[in-house]
């Protein structure tokens, strides 16, 4: 009996042990990307970046620097300290400005009065730590494309 009893006993402590390391942490590699692009009336640009977290843990997002090619064109550096916190699995917006390259804001230019696509990619890094936590330093690389919105002049998603 005493041998049934110390059994259940060393179980149930096994289970407890198993149970209080709570759920694994997964720490994976942000994203960026260009949410929306406004032109300005000076000519600069107005973008919201869209920043995606896909840990399972809240992130801290301090510092973001892209070089960022649209059309084929160099448009210049989008540079932010956005010193945001992010849920786990979650995104937020960030707004930059920017001073386009003159090709750059030629091609913009071109796609909104065609009413065309617009292909662009951004190159850098992103760091990004856990909330209590020092930053690690992420690549990223991603290329998609921007159309014009429909009834907004000057904007492109």
């Amino acid at each position: 009996m005493k041998r049934v009893a110390m059994a259940i006993n060393v179980a149930a402590l096994l289970l407890l042990t198993a149970c209080a390391s709570g759920p694994s942490r997964r720490v994976s590699e942000p994203a960026v990307n260009i949410q929306q692009l406004t032109v300005r009336t000076d000519g600069s640009w107005s973008l919201d970046l869209r920043i995606d977290n896909f840990s399972n843990v809240p992130m801290r997002f301090d510092n973001i620097a892209l070089k960022m090619t649209i059309g084929g064109a160099s448009a210049g550096t989008l540079q932010t300290r956005p010193a945001l916190t992010i849920g786990p699995e979650s995104a937020d917006v960030a707004t930059v400005s920017l001073t386009p390259s003159s090709a750059a804001k030629i091609l913009v230019a071109d796609a909104l009065s065609r009413g065309s696509n617009l292909d662009y990619t951004l190159d850098g890094t992103v760091d990004a730590a856990l909330e209590k936590g020092s930053a690690h330093t992420y690549r990223n690389q991603r290329t998609n494309a921007l159309s014009p919105v429909p009834g907004l002049a000057g904007v492109l998603r």
